[in-house]
């Protein structure tokens, strides 16, 4: 009657472990096979639109070359006097320093902000704040254009 009664509790025990094996194997299909068989994976994010407008919708107008301006030299007899934007620095003291070495003449401006706008100059001809210029690249400086002093 033990073995009998042992045979019976085996055999409990393979039907549980077949019953949970089912069970899984169910879980498993329902979760994956909609997966594998789905044609298009469902995306999370919105679809985008996008539309490029033609040459003739455009809203902004062309924009023509401008006509360049006449150079302003001042009349022969005249008193001209030229200047150079050396830069526009929040600490304008190394910079300073290096014209001060070179004996160069500046001048400071406030700018927007917190900013100081150093010009070299004035120079009483042309010439002489073209050799300026030169000086000032040398300097490893990055100067702008040569403008005749405003006001």
């Amino acid at each position: 009657m033990a073995e009998e009664q042992q045979d019976v509790e085996t055999l409990k025990k393979r039907g549980r472990r077949r019953l949970v094996g089912a069970v899984a194997l169910a879980l498993l299909a329902v979760i994956v096979l909609p997966m594998v068989f789905d044609p298009e994976p469902k995306s999370t994010l919105p679809p985008v639109s996008v539309r490029i407008p033609g040459e003739n919708e455009t809203p902004f107008a062309p924009k023509l070359p401008a006509k360049p301006a006449a150079k302003a030299e001042p009349a022969p007899g005249a008193r001209g006097e030229y200047v150079i934007q050396v830069g526009a620095f929040t600490r304008p003291d190394p910079v300073l320093a290096k014209l001060a070495g070179a004996k160069l003449p500046y001048y400071t401006e406030p700018a927007q902000g917190n900013l100081v706008r150093v010009r070299a100059g004035p120079f009483a001809s042309r010439e002489a704040a073209d050799q300026a210029l030169a000086k000032l690249k040398e300097l490893g400086l990055k100067p702008g254009a040569v403008t005749p002093k405003s006001g």
